[in-house]
């Protein structure tokens, strides 16, 4: 190799480093410290991963990640397969054939019969015995809210019409009214219920 052709390659090699260095600094550096500051200025709630508090101020959860609720006098979310732990998301994807999927929604099918005696098994919202795609859903259908309200009222002595009037009030439309459908955030709406409880 000549001089001429190391010198080309030298110049080459140079070229390839410096649009490296400016492209690291560009979309490593200064796009996202731009972007995170236009997010925190603009949304604050979001940037910060939409975090709930309680009236104390105590941070109890993310409106983005369901939660498991055990209480029997609580709204109860969706069936996770990762127990709604945030650090991942993810499910199994069975098929609808799948025996694990089966007996999994028999089981929740049985627990549902247990705790709510009053509403026949064949009248439960099919999104509280599935899995979300993500397995981190925080929101369920008006039904499935409204479905368990008979449980909470016998549990709780709240009225039926006050609380039929709870998830009306937490029930979100659909986004620009044509995507999505109707839901209810689980967190938000327990939260409004502790305080009718308290």
């Amino acid at each position: 190799m000549n001089n001429k052709e190391s010198s080309k390659k030298n110049s080459i090699i140079g070229i390839a480093v410096r649009v490296s260095l400016v492209m690291i600094v560009l979309c490593g550096i200064i796009y996202p410290t731009v972007s995170t500051g236009i997010a925190q200025v603009i949304f604050p709630q979001q940037a910060n991963g939409s975090m709930v508090k309680d009236g104390e101020g105590k941070v109890v959860g993310s409106e983005l990640i369901g939660q498991t609720f055990t209480n029997p006098t609580m709204f109860q979310g969706r069936v996770s397969s990762i127990e709604n732990h945030g650090a991942g998301s993810g499910s199994n994807n069975y098929a609808p054939s799948n025996p694990e999927l089966v007996k999994r929604i028999k089981e929740s099918m049985v627990a549902w019969e247990v705790a709510n005696p009053d509403i026949p098994v064949q009248q439960l919202p099919i999104d509280l015995v599935t899995n979300s795609g993500s397995g981190l859903d925080p929101d369920i259908s008006p039904a499935s809210a409204k479905a368990q309200i008979s449980r909470i009222s016998n549990l709780t002595g709240l009225d039926q019409a006050e609380l039929v009037q709870l998830v009306d009030y937490h029930t979100q439309e659909r986004d620009l009214g044509v995507f999505g459908e109707p839901r209810v955030n689980v967190l938000l709406l327990n939260i409004a219920l502790g305080e009718m409880i308290k």
